[in-house]
């Protein structure tokens, strides 16, 4: 009775092992519908001075077999405004959320998150602006960390300072 359950135990393990190596653990799964694929889902700003302006751009892909549709982008703070592409993005095609965040008001470590409603599986998408906002009185800002390969602009509050970068077009 023992050697035959265990038996069965065993062809059980092995046919469950066998499955398990018919698909490799980092196949992507085929999605039925559209889908994102974000160029990045989390911009780190580097450092500003409070009452700047940082505005980027994110970049994305439909890797779905259906025609992908933002239907709103919801931000965790009125600091926070979003443009994006409004029609439908067909499979292969691109689009871009744009991001601006204004530091007037914000002081230290700061996480701007954008929701982004589409009909994609799961209906929403988490992109994000983060960084550091200075004092203003505060040595000058750094530059963005990522503003040799992004479509970055910084401004200054009263036409202080203004900074315009843009990134290599792909």
């Amino acid at each position: 009775m023992k050697k035959a359950l265990v038996l069965a135990l065993s062809l059980t393990l092995a046919g469950f092992a066998a499955q398990a190596q018919t698909a490799p653990a980092n196949a992507k799964e085929k999605v039925n519908g559209p889908a994102f694929t974000f160029t990045e889902m989390k911009y780190d700003f580097g450092k500003i001075k409070q009452g700047d302006i940082v505005e980027h751009v994110f970049k994305f892909k439909n890797t779905g077999n259906a025609p992908l549709i933002i239907s709103n982008i919801g931000v965790s703070c009125g600091c926070t405004t979003p443009d994006w592409t409004r029609e439908p993005i067909a499979p292969g095609k691109s689009g871009t959320i744009t991001a601006k965040f204004n530091s007037a008001g914000k002081m230290g470590a700061q996480n701007k998150v954008l929701s982004v409603e589409s009909n994609v599986p799961g209906g929403t998408t988490s992109i994000a602006l983060v960084g550091e906002v200075l004092d203003p009185a505060a040595a000058p800002a750094e530059a963005p960390k990522e503003a040799a390969a992004a479509d970055t602009k910084v401004k200054a509050k009263d036409g202080e300072a203004k900074m315009k970068v843009k990134g290599k077009k792909s």
